[in-house]
């Protein structure tokens, strides 16, 4: 298998039986990712239904009360690869109750595929997986609209929904969007491109998982080392002293000058996996000795000398994810990094408004002014009665992200990027 791309990970999103979890079986099923024996269970179960295609949704639908209710209720994960490149996939759940897991699921993907049914087009669960793609700074996007063969291979329904896609992009601002007819019940221009649809000639979706490069985030290039300490390392017989943790932006090496604590210090040796090593980039599990004694414990973060100055007050924007609330100035937990510190949400500036139907301020706000509630979107002020760097949020979570947590079971409650 070529390596020359690097593994994709993506998701998909859409509403209720629009046809994500049969859409991620034809990709299994079509790439000839899934064994013989999966494949004819899903025949028998099938025939037994009496259905005269497979139901390659069975392939994705796992949890019991996903396959009695027809729906997917939680984040599928799968991973598959072809001759040009290997993906992680997120199959994300439709129903607006399960916004929260979309938000996951979108929370670690470079690309999204949202799909849209033919017959229905733009509705509001639509509105609210791009805006969502929007604001998490989704790269790339593909709009499938399926079931193409349940309105004939309509080329005019295609256009109008086409239509209406391109008009909430330019209104999101979203960089890259391709817009694709298919049939996941058939496997119209998922894996392979279709003779149903001689009016579209670009390309299959697949065709364009292998081969796009989701953009890079300049900041993530232009800024420098972000390194949270996970725990400190003792060793009192050797006198060895380092700080474990993963590198979540920048790269490091021997001899440079960084910041910890809000002191200078040179980056004195770095020990892998493997033993000593010279550099270490993102995503790398290391642990760095300094060449002077530091009082740093987890938290705290050692960081190239652009790191910004510590916050007391900040603004973000939030996806609320529990059913218990957040109300205005209660006591949580902010988890920023490995950082835990107490705080609260102050002050909502604005809550954003995903129906499409134009309400305003005062009805967008209307019987939830105080409080977050379940699928919530909003800009907030969060105070930390202990100052934290924060920054604005890059892709992938990997810096100024944030949870808000219950103070007393510990649950999550929130999860928000810096602004």
């Amino acid at each position: 298998m070529s390596t020359n791309l690097p593994t994709l990970r993506l998701c998909t999103a859409g509403s209720v039986d629009d046809g994500k979890s049969t859409f991620v079986g034809r990709l299994l099923h079509d790439t000839k990712s899934i064994l013989a024996d999966q494949y004819e269970s899903v025949e028998r179960v099938s025939n037994a239904k009496g259905l005269e295609n497979p139901d390659l949704s069975l392939l994705v639908d796992g949890l019991r009360a996903e396959r009695e209710q027809g729906i997917t209720i939680d984040v599928a994960y799968r991973y598959f690869a072809t001759d040009k490149r290997s993906f992680i996939l997120a199959d994300t759940p439709g129903h607006v109750q399960y916004t929260r897991n979309t938000v996951t699921g979108l929370s670690t993907s470079e690309l999204v595929i949202v799909l849209v049914d033919a017959r229905n087009g733009v509705i509001e669960q639509t509105r609210r997986h791009l805006t969502v793609a929007a604001m998490m700074k989704i790269s790339h996007v593909i709009v499938a609209v399926n079931k193409i063969d349940a309105v004939d291979f309509s080329e005019q329904v295609f256009n109008d929904v086409k239509s209406d896609v391109d008009a909430l992009v330019s209104e999101l601002g979203l960089a890259h969007v391709d817009v694709i007819p298919t049939s996941a019940l058939l496997g119209d221009n998922v894996v392979e491109r279709s003779q149903n649809t001689p009016w579209y000639t670009g390309p299959s979706v697949l065709e364009i998982l292998e081969t796009t490069e989701p953009a890079k985030n300049i900041a993530d290039v232009e800024r420098g080392l972000r390194f949270p300490i996970q725990i400190v390392i003792r060793d009192h017989a050797t006198d060895y002293r380092g700080y474990a943790g993963r590198i979540t932006a920048g790269k490091v090496s021997v001899g440079d000058k960084v910041l910890a604590d809000g002191r200078e210090a040179i980056i004195e040796g770095i020990d892998g996996p493997a033993g000593e090593q010279q550099t270490a980039t993102r995503g790398e599990s290391v642990s760095l000795r300094l060449d002077r004694d530091i009082d740093l414990s987890r938290g705290d973060i050692i960081a190239a000398p652009d790191l910004p100055e510590p916050q007391q007050s900040f603004t973000a924007t939030v996806f609320h994810l529990s059913e218990s609330p957040v109300r205005l100035r209660s006591n949580v937990l902010v988890r920023y990094g490995t950082a835990l510190v107490r705080g609260r949400v102050d002050e909502v500036i604005r809550r954003v408004d995903i129906s499409g139907q134009n309400r305003s301020e005062e009805e967008i706000a209307h019987g939830s002014a105080d409080e977050l509630a379940l699928n919530d979107i909003a800009e907030v002020r969060v105070t930390v009665a202990e100052p934290l760097p924060v920054e604005t949020y890059r892709r992938g979570g990997r810096v100024g992200s944030l949870l808000l947590i219950n103070p007393g079971s510990g649950d999550t409650l929130t999860a928000g990027l810096v602004n």
